[in-house]
C-alpha cells in the first residue's frame, strides 16, 4: 500500500479498534464496577448489553447516512458523539446514569463501525481490499482481548473511569486525521428510514432483555418478535430501508450473519466471565486477570496477520471453518477446570487464540460477499448488526442460564459448555452456508 492509504486505513482501524475496544473494557473491572456503584449480576450485563444494544440497534441508521450524507463526515460525526459519551460514562456516579449514558456511547460506536468498513470499500479494492478488510475483521478479536488488560490496568491504578475519559483525546485526534487525510466520497441522495430504525432497535432490545432481566419475559419475547415482523413489512416497502432483504438473498451473507451472532456470542461471554472467576475464586486483582489474558492476545494478534496469506492459499469459507474448529478446541477443553491458571486456562486460551486470530477476518469478509457499491454501508452496518447482537446475545442467554450459581468454579464450566454450544453452531453454519464458495 503506499502512503495514504496506510495512512487512511490506520485512521479507520483506530477508529474501529477504539469503539472494540470499549465493548469489553469494562470485563476485567467488573468487580470493581459492581462494588462502586451496587450492583446486582443482571445490572451489571447491562451495562454491557446497553452499550451492545444501541450499537447495534442504531447501527444500520449510521451506515444509511454514511450512504446519504458521505462517510467521511459521518465518521467524524460518530468519533464525535462517541468521545462525548465516553466522558459521561467516566463521570457517571451510579448504575443507572452509567446503564443511560453507555447507551448514547453506543450510539456513537453505531454511526463509527458502518462507516468504517464502508470507508475501506471506498478506498481500497482488489488486494489491497484483502488485506485491509483482514486487517480489519482481526481489531474484533485483537481489540477485545487487549481490553481485558487495559480495563485491568486502569481499574487496579488509575481506576476503571480512566478506561473511558482515554477515549476522549485519541477520538479528538481521529477527527482531525480524518479531514485531513481521508478522501470525499460519493453521496447518495435519499432520506432516512426512520420507522424501521424505531421497530429495529424495539426487537433487538425487546428480545435480549426477555433473555435477562425482564420480569415479564414473555411479554417482552411477544413484543420483540412482533416488532421484528413489523421491522421486515417496513423494509420490504420502504423506497430506501435502512436493511435492504436483498443483502440476505446471498446464502454465504446468511451464513456469516448467523455465524457472526453466535461466535461474537460466545466469545463475549468468555471474556464477561473469565475475568470474574480469575477474581473471585483465584483472587486476582483486575490487573492481574487482565495480563492473564496476554497469552490468548499475543497468540490472537500472531495468526490474525498470517489471514491474508492463508486466504490465497485455502479460500475464506475453509480457513473460517478451521479457525472456528480451533477455537471450539479450546474452549471444550475449559470445561474441565479445576484449579490454577497455567495448564488449565493459559493453554487453552492460546488455542482458543489461534482459532480467534484466523476466524474474525474470514468472517467479516463473508459478510460483505458480492455487495455492490449501492449496498456497501448497509452491508457494512447489518456485519456490525450481528457482531452486537451476538455480543448482547452470548452474555445474556449465559447470564440467565447460569444465574444462581454460587460456586465459582461450577459456574464457570457450566458457561464454558453453552459457549462451546455456541461454537458448535458455528461450525455447523460454515459447513453448511459458507464453505461451498471460495471467498476472496
Amino acid at each position: 500500500m503506499i502512503k495514504k492509504k496506510r495512512i487512511i486505513l490506520g485512521i479507520i482501524l483506530v477508529g474501529y479498534f477504539m469503539i472494540i475496544l470499549d465493548n469489553s473494557i469494562i470485563f476485567t473491572g467488573t468487580v470493581k464496577i459492581a462494588q462502586t456503584m451496587h450492583l446486582n449480576e443482571v445490572q451489571l450485563s447491562w451495562i454491557q448489553n446497553a452499550y451492545a444494544l444501541f450499537f447495534g440497534g442504531f447501527m444500520l441508521l449510521g451506515g444509511r447516512a454514511g450512504d446519504i450524507f458521505g462517510r467521511k463526515r459521518i465518521f467524524e460525526l460518530g468519533l464525535f458523539i462517541f468521545a462525548i459519551g465516553s466522558l459521561l460514562v467516566g463521570l457517571a456516579t451510579t448504575g443507572e446514569f452509567m446503564i443511560i449514558f453507555r447507551a448514547f456511547q453506543g450510539i456513537g460506536a453505531a454511526i463509527i463501525a458502518p462507516t468504517t468498513l464502508a470507508l475501506i470499500m471506498d478506498n481500497f479494492v482488489g488486494k489491497e481490499r484483502t488485506k485491509a478488510v483482514a486487517w480489519y475483521g482481526s481489531m474484533a478479536g485483537v481489540g477485545a482481548s487487549v481490553s481485558q488488560i487495559l480495563g485491568g490496568f486502569f481499574a487496579a491504578t488509575v481506576g476503571w473511569r480512566f478506561g473511558f475519559f482515554i477515549n476522549v483525546p485519541i477520538a479528538i485526534a481521529m477527527i482531525i486525521m480524518s479531514y485531513k487525510f481521508i478522501p470525499e466520497g460519493n453521496k447518495q441522495p435519499g432520506k432516512f428510514d426512520w420507522l424501521g430504525a424505531i421497530f429495529s432497535l424495539i426487537a433487538v432490545s425487546s428480545l435480549i432483555y426477555a433473555i435477562d432481566g425482564a420480569k415479564e419475559p414473555l411479554l417482552f419475547g411477544v413484543i420483540g418478535l412482533v416488532s421484528l415482523l413489523l421491522f421486515i413489512l417496513v423494509e420490504s416497502k420502504a423506497s430506501q430501508p435502512i436493511m435492504p432483504l436483498k443483502v440476505f438473498l446471498n446464502r454465504f451473507r446468511v451464513g456469516a450473519y448467523i455465524g457472526r451472532i453466535a461466535f461474537t456470542g460466545a466469545m463475549m461471554a468468555f471474556w464477561f466471565f473469565t475475568p470474574q472467576m480469575l477474581q473471585e475464586y483465584l483472587h486476582y486483582s483486575p490487573f492481574a486477570a487482565g495480563i492473564a489474558f496476554l497469552p490468548l492476545t499475543i497468540v490472537t494478534f500472531i495468526f490474525s496477520l498470517q489471514v491474508p496469506k492463508l486466504t490465497n492459499k485455502l479460500g475464506n469459507g475453509m480457513l473460517l471453518l478451521i479457525g472456528i474448529t480451533i477455537t471450539l478446541i479450546g474452549m471444550v477443553t475449559v470445561i474441565f477446570y479445576q484449579h490454577g491458571y497455567w495448564l488449565e486456562l493459559a493453554v487453552p486460551m492460546m488455542i482458543v487464540g489461534v482459532g480467534q486470530g484466523l476466524a474474525f477476518a474470514p468472517l467479516t469478509a463473508a459478510g460483505i460477499f458480492e455487495v455492490n457499491d449501492k449496498n456497501a454501508g448497509a452491508a457494512s452496518g447489518v456485519v456490525n448488526v450481528m457482531h452486537q447482537i451476538g455480543a448482547a446475545f452470548g452474555i445474556s442467554l449465559v447470564t440467565s442460564l447460569t444465574v444462581g450459581i454460587h460456586n465459582p468454579v461450577i459456574k464457570f464450566s457450566m458457561s464454558m459448555k453453552w459457549i462451546s454450544i455456541l461454537l458448535l453452531i458455528v461450525v455447523v453454519v460454515t459447513i453448511l452456508f459458507i464453505l461451498p464458495k471460495k471467498i476472496k
